[in-house]
């Protein structure tokens, strides 16, 4: 086929299999003249019924079951979840209990951001096909984020027992309180990093990376006072403005035939959760020493190009560094890291910023604290309908006339941006793709 006549190309790209996904899914496209006719991110993994295990469970189970939904964000799941029951219980954390649960997803953060910045997007802006290969010629980059990464994973450990589905976090609070020898140690080592943290953030934005503005619908949570993580109200930038309560008078799950994973759409359309999210929404939430590294770049920010997503992991990264090394020069053992808990029959409803976006929990209970009904929605699963919007326009701005190399990289690139669980893959897509004339 001539290159003078791209128009004249049929493509048809099946993926069987995206490896390394956390369940099972497939891409499916289907283009011609130059535009695509169908997408489709094709979930076909069974459903694996978290929301009924929980059922008929004591409150007391629920942190620990749900930290076993994902190994990369299990914090996240614990707290939208005790934030959830502890309103059900009626119950006020204290102030303790507050600080330390934010310093524990700070934690998350830093190791899930850095993962992602260093191991799975890097290469293709380096032009590697894996961490791995980059390793040979870049390796202060992969040491850089393995080191931030093991202590993003120590923060963890350092209320949850473990880095790994934690086991200190508890409806009330937490099991015990660390020491503050252990604190200070701690808040030296993240103090150490803050440079590389820094540095971080010019790097990301002086990477070769593609322009691709986008039309979408932020949404994120706001807080009156700090950059979203632990609570705020859902916002959006067309004026949505609720509370998690309201969640589901606004969100709307609905099944697709050709995935077993729920689509979110807020008011029929979709949007888009996550950092670039968080960070368009909250730019005026940042602390003095991040937005000046984020204005050093020179971006315009608020931001339309999902690349974009790679820049703001990395000032997400620097401003939770700087959260917590701040909480742990506050910290202070106490002899009560707990409230006591009186079950009562009731509802409630936790929203708290996972790495990759909103992760929205709901309970009823009734009046021994046993689950009745639970209802959990991530972020993966609100992002898919924007990630299937985002690959339409991303492919054909990119040009279909590209061969077949160029559109699975571009394809990859696209995904990656949202950092689903089929990050881990550094090459996911084998193409096949199918060309004639009319």
């Amino acid at each position: 086929m001539s290159q003078d006549a791209p128009h004249k190309r049929d493509i048809r790209i099946e993926v069987p299999v995206l490896a390394r996904v956390e369940g099972e899914g497939a891409l499916e496209l289907k283009a011609r003249d130059g535009r695509i006719e169908a997408l489709r991110l094709r979930i076909f993994e069974p459903p694996r019924y978290f929301e009924k295990f929980l059922e008929g469970r004591s409150w007391r189970e629920v942190p620990d079951t749900v930290a076993r939904i994902c190994g990369i964000c299990p914090v996240a799941y614990q707290m939208s979840a005790v934030q959830a029951l502890e309103q059900a219980f009626g119950l006020e954390s204290s102030e303790w209990v507050l600080q330390n649960r934010r310093l524990m997803y700070c934690g998350e953060w830093i190791q899930s951001h850095a993962l992602h910045v260093h191991l799975l997007a890097l290469p293709d802006f380096l032009g590697y096909d894996n961490a791995i290969a980059m390793a040979k010629d870049h390796p202060e980059a992969v040491h850089r984020g393995l080191a931030l990464q093991k202590l993003g994973n120590d923060l963890i450990r350092f209320l949850g027992g473990r880095s790994v589905h934690p086991v200190g976090v508890r409806v009330g609070g937490f099991h015990h309180a660390p020491s503050l020898e252990d604190a200070r140690a701690l808040g030296n080592r993240l103090e150490a990093a803050l440079d590389d943290a820094e540095a971080l953030v010019g790097f990301t934005a002086g990477l070769d990376l593609p322009v691709d503005e986008q039309s979408f619908t932020n949404v994120a949570l706001r807080h009156n006072d700090d950059y979203p993580m632990y609570a705020g109200r859902i916002v959006s930038d067309q004026g949505l403005d609720i509370s998690a309560d309201d969640y589901a008078d606004h969100f709307v799950e609905s099944h697709v035939p050709h995935s077993t994973a729920l689509y979110s759409h807020l008011d029929g359309q979709p949007y888009l959760v996550g950092p670039l999210a968080r960070l368009n929404l909250n730019l005026d939430r940042l602390s003095p020493r991040t937005r000046a590294a984020l204005d050093a770049t020179g971006l315009t920010w608020p931001s339309r190009n999902m690349f974009h997503s790679l820049v703001a992991r990395a000032v997400e990264l620097l401003e939770a560094l700087q959260e917590a090394r701040r909480l742990l020069e506050a910290y202070a053992p106490t002899d009560t890291p707990y409230a006591q808990v009186e079950p009562r029959a009731g509802e409630g409803f936790g929203a708290t910023e996972a790495p990759r976006g909103i992760l929205w929990h709901h309970y009823r209970v009734d009046d021994e604290g046993k689950v009745l009904t639970a209802r959990i929605v991530p972020p993966t699963s609100q992002n898919q309908a924007r990630m299937e919007e985002d690959l339409r326009q991303s492919l054909e701005a990119f040009g279909l006339h590209h061969d077949d190399d160029a559109l699975r990289l571009r394809g990859e690139m696209v995904i990656r941006n949202y950092d689903p669980c089929i990050s881990c893959a550094t090459h996911f897509l084998k193409v096949r793709v199918d060309r004639g004339e009319e």
